[in-house]
């Protein structure tokens, strides 16, 4: 159990990680465009960690 939640979260982060930072880098819009990107993979990332804390909480209270 707890090597299945450790695999999901880091399959996760990967995705976050090409998907959102890919575009921040490598975009040719405008900044504006790279900002809001950018502020919103933050954001995916502190629920991501969030929630994998809640996680590693539950699992070891079972």
């Amino acid at each position: 159990m707890k090597f299945l939640v450790h695999a999901f979260f880091i399959m996760l982060l990967l995705l976050i990680t090409f998907f959102g930072l890919g575009p921040v880098l490598f975009a040719d819009g405008v900044i504006q465009e790279r900002i809001w990107t950018a502020v919103i993979v933050i954001i995916l990332y502190a629920i991501l960690g969030f929630l994998y804390s809640k996680a590693i909480q539950w699992i070891k209270r079972k």
